[in-house]
């Protein structure tokens, strides 16, 4: 069921109004564009590249096809999209955050990727494409920061055409006890140190570690996938479930 948005939500651990939460994320990453490529790579240990290159794998782009990178960050799978597609298919980096944006446009501009892609300031609940027009939407380590999740999910099922793919890769709950004490200690006591020590922004770590927590766990995603109207969906966890790439088609 979709939030009333003059409810509250969550924000990290914090119980906020829901209009609000957008403006608190949009602080977040205004806060970390500069250097999120570099705290990823450190606080992920470089893992995050074959949790990227995973989904790159599972999307199967081919040429000609358009592709809806959301929440796209800085653009490390619209940059592998651009070389799949081709000249003839098309790849639009979304981000509701114009830092990130902005950051992903240079980053991309400056490896030369010009041409097929396209940068398109969103919010993913209410995204300004026409119905039926995408043959994939990835939305990488974002679905998390979204206040209404399955507004967000019906506008991507919109979107998409009849028989394309969504793939959502996000933190998720580790499977075994042994993990969920060790991330739990990594995400808690040593995360928001890198994040001061990198970024200058201790809170902004905080945040992401109390989201990852409070984001849906791998079946309940699932759940509401199918709610949103996607068919044939499942999960695939990896590293012991810390991250998950869920997958749902529209028929």
């Amino acid at each position: 069921m979709s939030e009333d948005k003059s409810s509250s939500t969550h924000f990290g651990y914090k119980t906020v109004e829901s209009e609000k939460k957008a403006d608190m994320v949009a602080d977040v990453f205004h806060s970390v564009a500069a250097k999120y490529d570099i705290m990823n790579d450190v606080m992920s240990f470089g893992i995050h590249r074959l949790w990227k290159r995973f989904t790159i794998e599972t999307a199967a782009a081919r040429p000609g096809m358009k592709v809806l990178d959301l929440a796209g960050g800085t653009g490390d799978l619209t940059a592998k999209f651009s070389q799949l597609v081709g000249e003839k298919g098309e790849v639009i980096l979304a981000d509701i955050n114009d830092s990130m944006l902005k950051v992903g446009r240079s980053k991309l501009r400056d490896r030369g990727i010009v041409g097929n892609v396209n940068y398109v300031q969103a919010n993913a609940e209410a995204l300004p494409f026409p119905d039926n027009h995408f043959d994939i939407i990835t939305i990488a380590f974002g679905l998390r920061n979204v206040t209404d999740k399955d507004k967000a999910l019906r506008s991507m099922q919109r979107v998409l055409k009849p028989g394309g793919k969504l793939l959502v890769l996000e933190f998720s709950k580790p499977q075994h006890d042994l993990m969920r004490k060790v991330y739990d200690m990594y995400s808690f006591k040593i995360l928001p140190k890198m994040g001061d020590i990198i970024t200058q922004d201790a809170g902004s770590y905080e945040y992401l570690a109390e989201s990852i927590r409070m984001h849906p766990d791998q079946e309940t995603l699932k759940q509401m996938m199918i709610d949103a109207g996607f068919e044939q969906v499942d999960y695939t966890n990896m590293t012991d479930g810390i991250v998950a790439l869920h997958k749902g088609y529209k028929f």
